[in-house]
């Protein structure tokens, strides 16, 4: 399986650095074809440009070199891992940046027109997301509705073909031990490995 793993935090020694870390280890150690990203340290431009926007028609090649190479990658991925902490109920502006500048007509989806159903592009048929909050459970979900849930679970990724999407939150990161942390690091590395279940590709 290939399969592209994106790391959106700004900070080489944050915990979201060691779950990428983790799921990129584990995967490669069962002997998946890894293309892992860490967009901060690849400088990765996340600003939309104007020529970018289009939604409907294609709009052709990127005149940026590692966004054309990043469109022309995730179209052959089987399988996506994005890892990155919850800022105030998004992802990171890097990441953002990321999807309206990687995933666009004719490489992630088509669409006839502006209102109607989009079709999917993307091979890949599930994908794992894995957050960070200092947020509780409970008061996530009470008070603000879990919005990350909504991003990645109904607006992008079934928008663009993935079917089976998996998400996982570590919460609440900085009052953590490191006994905690290294409990999580291992669940990071079951559910890295829990997409390479061939009955999981025979049911997606």
């Amino acid at each position: 399986m290939r399969i592209g793993v994106y790391l959106a935090h700004p900070r080489p020694d944050s915990f979201n650095g060691a779950l990428f870390d983790a799921v990129v280890a584990e995967l490669r150690g069962l002997g998946a074809d890894v293309r892992a990203h860490d967009l901060y340290a690849e400088g990765f431009d996340p600003l939309l440009a104007a020529a970018e926007t289009e939604t409907v028609a294609d709009g052709g090649p990127s005149v940026d070199d590692l966004v054309q190479a990043h469109r022309a990658e995730i179209a052959e991925l089987d399988a996506l891992v994005f890892v990155h902490p919850n800022w105030w109920g998004m992802p990171p502006a890097m990441l953002a940046g990321w999807v309206q500048r990687v995933l666009v007509p004719g490489v992630a989806y088509k669409l006839g027109t502006a209102d109607g159903e989009p079709a999917g592009l993307l091979k890949a048929g599930r994908a794992l997301v894995l957050n960070t909050s200092d947020t509780p459970a409970e008061r996530e979900r009470d008070e603000f509705g879990d919005p990350l849930q909504r991003v990645w679970n109904a607006c992008v990724l079934p928008y663009v073909g993935v079917v089976d999407v998996r998400r996982t939150v570590f919460r609440t990161v900085t009052d953590s031990g490191e006994p905690q942390r290294t409990a999580w690091l291992r669940e990071a590395r079951e559910l890295a490995a829990a997409l390479l279940d061939p009955r999981d590709a025979e049911a997606s």
